[in-house]
């Protein structure tokens, strides 16, 4: 097995031992990296060859020379005698919608290509203090709008290493495919619907959406502010643990970040679940779409993916865990259509920053109009999904429709928080710890199979949403593999806060399943 297939705690041991160094880990990401990523994403691309639909695409800036600065750095304490920190040599990326000093930071737009940061976000900051190794800037969806990672203006856009047919998810999918792919045991993302646990369960990897505030937002370019969420991707759940155990706490350069203490993730990893109330809610095994008339349809979820959430539940019921079945959520149903109006009229507030005349993209033409200035330089500089954004916020946050749509959104996020607080309520009738369900409503679809239905992409996060505008945590762990060889998610949701808790079950699935045969299989890309 190479360096860079190890989990983040295996290279600290090793570091830290001195059987390794942090140039050699470096090293061996890096010989992956080459081997299965292919070119990176550019918003000047060739068109695809056989070669470039074999490959993962994650990266859009590969910052290697920085990163080997860094690995020898963090050598150069460990000679000393110094504690580097507690992800000390340890590679990370960093989903493109950060700002990381002195790097490209485009939120995967042509409207930022040519925008150098001039600052660092506090989750990357707090990263590389603890010793962590930054390799680059991986791809998204623009600006984090989509499910599939296929709207980014920076083509190729990243492919499934588990098949390079389908898509990684989104809007994280490029973090999501770098840790499949063994391009770095860790990675940074961001969850507004799902776009980190939905891209994780696609690659099966391990995905956590923190409750809202544990994580800074600071030098995060926002999508929708009251839902955007900062969290981690990982190999398994203790590098979870380890990383979101670094990159939590308040930030007083954030003042939407919670003061509440941050725990210690790693210490409970390995208490058990006895005693723990977990729910199983039959509202997050069907999913409601709208129909052509205007009406809404109810599927259940496909048997795959439901069984691995009963298995779960009963491996977890097996290790002393008490399973809570019929736990109502009846407002689970309304996610998409709430962030569908909610995210629309924040994305449209976000986006009017763009303007041609501070930083980005500016259209080359000249024009003695302000407003011609405005209309050209987004006009060339959006893709189509900020723009069909942008238009849908300005609608329905107008003056006639406002109390239509966003004012009766915002309500109905409040039912849905509210779904959430009877199940956890402690004095309640179902006092549950967690809620178990799935992740996705299927495994990883393929390319361009869905791209340009922003109603059913969308769809795809109807499972994930929820927490987002209930602002509890939630965590996404492998769970076997479909017909077609692709992985499968569970997912764990919790009270505010919880994230050790929901960390804590987690890995308790993962000791009770370490022997299935899925575990040992490889991504396509790594066979």
């Amino acid at each position: 097995m190479e360096l860079c297939d190890l989990t983040a705690r295996e290279l600290s041991a090793l570091l830290r031992a001195r059987k390794t160094s942090a140039v050699e880990i470096l090293a061996s990401t890096l010989e992956r990296v080459g081997a299965v990523d292919g070119r990176p994403g550019t918003p000047d691309p060739a068109p695809l060859s056989d070669e470039d639909r074999r490959k993962v695409h994650a990266f859009i800036t590969l910052t290697d020379e920085r990163a080997l600065a860094q690995a020898k750095a963090i050598d150069s304490r460990l000679a000393a005698g110094e504690d580097p920190g507690p992800l000390a040599g340890i590679p990370f990326t960093v989903k493109d919608v950060f700002c990381v000093r002195g790097t490209p930071t485009t939120a995967a737009s042509r409207i930022l290509a040519n925008f150098t940061a001039p600052y660092t976000a506090t989750p990357v900051e707090r990263l590389e203090a603890a010793g962590g190794v930054m390799l680059g800037k991986v791809n998204l969806d623009e600006f984090t709008f989509g499910s599939s990672n296929e709207s980014t203006a920076f083509q190729p856009s990243p492919r499934n290493p588990w098949d390079t047919s389908r898509v990684p998810g989104g809007s994280s999918g490029g973090s999501a495919a770098a840790v499949a792919a063994g391009e770095g045991p860790l990675s940074l993302g961001t969850d507004t619907a799902g776009s980190i646990r939905q891209p994780a369960a696609f690659c099966g990897v391990v995905g956590v959406k923190p409750t809202y505030g544990r994580v800074s937002r600071y030098g995060l370019i926002a999508f929708a502010s009251s839902l955007d969420c900062p969290g981690p991707l990982a190999r398994d759940v203790g590098d979870a643990a380890l990383m979101l155990g670094v990159i939590a706490g308040p930030d007083p350069r954030d003042a939407t970040t919670a003061t509440a203490p941050v725990d210690d993730y790693t210490a409970a990893l390995e208490r058990g679940v006895k005693g723990l109330r977990i729910g199983l809610s039959p509202d997050y095994m069907r999913i409601t779409i709208p129909t052509p008339d205007g009406g809404f349809e109810e599927r259940p979820v496909p048997e795959e993916v439901a069984a691995p959430v009963r298995r779960a539940a009963e491996l977890l019921r097996a290790q002393g865990a008490e399973i809570i079945e019929d736990v109502p959520m009846p407002n689970t149903r309304h996610g998409i259509p709430v962030f569908f109006v909610i995210s629309r009229v924040e994305a449209a507030s976000n986006l009017h920053r763009y303007d041609g005349v501070k930083y980005g993209y500016r259209a080359p033409e000249p024009v003695d109009d302000l407003r011609l200035l405005y209309k050209r330089s987004r006009g060339q500089g959006f893709g189509p999904q900020p723009k069909l954004r942008i238009l849908m916020g300005m609608y329905v946050s107008a003056a006639q429709y406002s109390a239509q749509y966003y004012r009766r959104a915002l309500s109905v996020r409040s039912m849905i928080r509210r779904d959430f607080e009877i199940a956890f309520d402690p004095h309640g009738p179902y006092r549950l710890d967690a809620l178990l369900t799935p992740t996705t409503p299927t495994p990883a679809f393929g390319m361009q199979a869905v791209y340009g239905d922003s109603v059913l992409m969308q769809y795809a996060d109807q499972l994930t949403v929820p927490a987002n505008h209930a602002g509890v945590p939630g965590l996404t762990l492998p769970a076997g593999l479909s017909g077609d060889g692709l992985p499968l998610g569970i997912q764990l949701l919790g009270p505010d806060f919880s994230e050790a808790t929901l960390l804590r079950i987690g890995r308790a699935y993962e000791r009770a399943t370490e022997g299935d045969a899925w575990r040992a299989v490889r991504p396509q890309v790594l066979r």
